[in-house]
């Protein structure tokens, strides 16, 4: 009988862990989704977390990658166009940085379909958040980020049109 008590407590810890594994899961307070971007001029990312693996390609600075996870001086990331690759973790900077998924991209003057036109970002285009942010639920305008291209102009963007919230 013990043996047969000692087995319903083990089964009845791992359904309450698996239980507990789903929820977290599923939870709508799930982690944050984190990014980071490319510190140096040109950052390779492998099909694995090693030097030896196979090179798969090489991104600029400042290009933005979604954190999947980190191991051991190595980050999985994803980048905007749904790529899965490994990068050392030395070269990514906690520097956020947005890039333009659509084809186009309105930049304007107030977070408003209406507001007068500030410019037009073309796709792979790099602008920076010219506002603090910790993702896409904390802009100041609810589907709306402010931005600052590298020329210096500042404008609102629609967040569907851009990567790296």
């Amino acid at each position: 009988m013990a043996h047969s008590s000692s087995s319903r407590g083990i089964a009845a810890a791992r359904a309450a862990a698996c239980a507990l594994g789903v929820m977290a899961v599923l939870s709508p307070v799930a982690q944050a989704v984190d990014f980071r971007s490319t510190a140096d001029s040109a950052t390779v990312l492998y099909d694995a977390p090693s030097t030896k693996a196979k090179p798969l390609f090489i991104l600029g600075r400042d290009t933005p990658l979604e954190v999947i996870v980190v191991v051991e001086g190595w980050v999985k990331v994803r980048d905007a166009g749904g790529t899965i690759a490994w990068a050392e973790k030395r070269a990514l900077a906690d520097k956020r940085s947005l890039v333009v998924r659509a084809q186009v991209a309105e930049v304007r003057a107030g977070p408003d379909d209406s507001a007068p036109l500030v410019f037009r970002a073309e796709q792979n285009v790099l602008l920076e958040p010219a506002e603090p942010l910790t993702g896409a639920a904390a802009t100041e305008a609810p589907g709306w980020v402010k931005v600052k291209h590298r020329d210096g102009q500042v404008g609102y963007v629609r967040i569907a049109r851009i990567f790296g919230l």
